[in-house]
């Protein structure tokens, strides 16, 4: 008989991912002037305080974490069995490539259509149309880590993510060079000051912490509403000691190199960790009953499958809701925080937003209805390795470039991916 599907982790995605829909709606700023979208500013710029709520809305490491817990009990029997790897990591790359296809080709043609306008919304949301594509390479790129993970943390537990913040940490302190103890007290400002390239030894460290707290959690080592309690109040409690310190506040600054604790990771950002996956033991007893008493988990599942589709299009809807706001006259440029009327703005600007995403799901919903079929992976590894490099590339292009010029040189790179991650004879 088989087991029925456990609700909380669709749950806590589908709360994750409106958290990040909604922070992404309100961090974009449009700037009007004459009638015309001059400009878009991000609130982290406009307003400091804004930085305390990305301890909220950074719930990347809460994707992975989940992503890891319920993956882990499958990658075991497949490690334990002999299976490769490469084949299942095959599998979830091409269920990202198909649809980010899709979604690339659609810039490729706004780009298109706009060469020949002269509206300049593009020019000014360009950037903004591909930044969140940062998520699906993070955690394709975890996943390939998973089976280790999953042998760590059977093998030493919890311990091994203490390991990784020593680790962490050692690389802070080398960042970090304090000549006194009085350097103590502006340690994070010192970590950040300069672009050292060895710190990305933490990207790999970081995101490995929450793989394997999901892959812990899973197995039932992290339970319990008094250490999910002890473990968020800790969270907190670093988060405050790393402002304290002088890390910078916010978790999702994007500044390449720069004062963020994003890119690299700094020790800071393990505070979020902490913070998230306490609320998670904290709320699973109730939430799961709640949600098995109401029979929301095929809801929460739907929810689930549209979830990659709303990821990926939320950002296009500001374009619409841009040009409409403009032409209306809405105050979707309600000014700077603080001046009167700039949360009204704001409402303003998320209702336009939900307002254009919901068509565009709708007919995203109705075209990959129409072109889903099952698609088997690629089995060689030569294979894979040249689909994840194209994968991992056209991701990074249209990141790093925006929708023009990067989903035209990304476009292509994605496809073939998508075309080397299935099986040939259905290629």
């Amino acid at each position: 008989m088989a087991t029925a599907r456990d609700p909380y982790p669709d749950a806590l995605r589908a709360i994750a991912l409106l958290i990040v829909v909604l922070g992404h709606w309100v961090a974009t700023l449009p700037r009007i002037e004459g009638g015309k979208l001059v400009d878009t500013g991000h609130i982290l710029a406009a307003w400091a305080p804004a930085g305390y709520y990305t301890w909220i809305v950074q719930v990347v490491p809460l994707f992975v974490f989940v992503s890891a817990a319920v993956s882990s009990d499958g990658v075991w029997q497949r490690y334990r069995a002999g299976e490769p790897h490469a084949h299942w990591w095959a599998e979830r790359g091409l269920g990202l490539a198909r649809p980010t296809v899709t979604y690339l080709s659609v810039l490729v043609a706004v780009v298109l259509v706009s060469s020949y306008t002269r509206e300049g919304i593009l020019g000014e949301l360009n950037y903004s149309l591909t930044i969140h594509l940062w998520f699906l390479g993070v955690l394709l790129g975890v996943q390939l880590l998973l089976p280790a993970c999953v042998w760590v943390e059977r093998h030493w537990g919890v311990k091994a993510v203490v390991g990784l913040v020593l680790l962490m940490a050692s690389v802070d302190l080398l960042r970090a060079s304090p000549e006194s103890l009085n350097d103590l007290g502006r340690f994070g400002a010192l970590v950040t000051d300069a672009h050292d390239h060895f710190a990305w030894i933490n990207a790999l460290l970081f995101w490995i912490a929450p793989q394997l707290l999901g892959i812990a959690w899973w197995n039932g080592r992290l339970r319990g509403r008094r250490r999910g309690m002890g473990m968020a109040l800790l969270g907190l409690a670093w988060l405050l000691l790393a402002v304290a310190l002088g890390y910078p506040a916010s978790m999702v600054n994007g500044d390449l190199g720069g004062d963020t604790n994003l890119l690299p990771p700094t020790l800071a950002l393990c505070g979020v960790v902490w913070l998230q996956v306490g609320v998670v033991m904290v709320f699973e007893k109730p939430v799961r009953t709640f949600l098995q008493r109401r029979h929301l988990g095929r809801w929460m599942a739907l929810f689930g499958a549209f979830g990659l589709q709303l990821y990926l299009w939320h950002k296009l809807a500001e374009l619409p809701a841009a040009w409409i706001g403009q032409r209306l006259g809405w105050p979707i440029d309600a000014g700077m925080p603080g001046e009167p009327g700039f949360w009204l703005g704001r409402l303003d600007w998320i209702g336009l937003c939900t307002l254009m995403v919901v068509p565009v799901m709708l007919v995203v919903g109705l075209f990959e209805r129409q072109r889903r079929q099952e698609v088997a992976a690629a089995q060689g590894a030569q294979r894979i390795a040249a689909g994840g490099v194209a994968l991992f590339t056209g991701l990074g292009a249209s990141l790093l470039l925006g929708a023009y010029p990067g989903s035209l040189i990304g476009l292509p790179l994605v496809a073939m991916a998508s075309w080397l991650l299935r099986a040939p004879q259905q290629a």
